[in-house]
């Protein structure tokens, strides 16, 4: 049975989990969880991020035998409900870290919140308002 309680994972893939990391972790401030450590024939690498301790996780993948190209649209987004202004420092690290501020596809995002699109052109909304649920 889905509850409140059960957990959840998100996967994509990225063209380069190095890059991937420094957007997530280093600038926007999620933990690693788990990585692959080795390359293991047939296997895919994988980085997974989250808030530590969280009911969920953010995993990226990669095949270096079998790459995807990353094909994100406007609309795939990963949005952060912050409850508070997003901080510039924190835009500032996500740009250094090879983000790019882009205009929300949904003008609501633009409303509430700021919207940078991680190295691999996937979208990461920081919303301004709290979730409501």
């Amino acid at each position: 049975m889905i509850d409140s309680t059960t957990h959840v994972r998100i996967a994509r893939p990225s063209g380069d989990l190095a890059a991937a990391e420094r957007f997530y972790v280093d600038a926007l401030g999620l933990t690693v969880l788990w990585r692959t450590t080795e390359r293991v024939s047939g296997e895919h690498d994988l980085l997974m991020v989250g808030p530590a301790g969280g009911g969920w996780h953010f995993e990226l993948t990669h095949d270096p035998e079998n790459p995807l190209e990353p094909t994100p649209t406007v609309d795939d987004l990963f949005v952060v409900y912050l409850g508070a202004p997003v901080d510039p420092a924190l835009l500032d690290r996500l740009r250094a870290a090879g983000g790019t501020r882009v205009p929300a596809h949904n003008p609501y995002w633009d409303e509430f919140g700021v919207t940078v699109a991680d190295p691999d052109g996937y979208r990461l909304v920081l919303c301004t308002r709290n979730w409501a649920s």
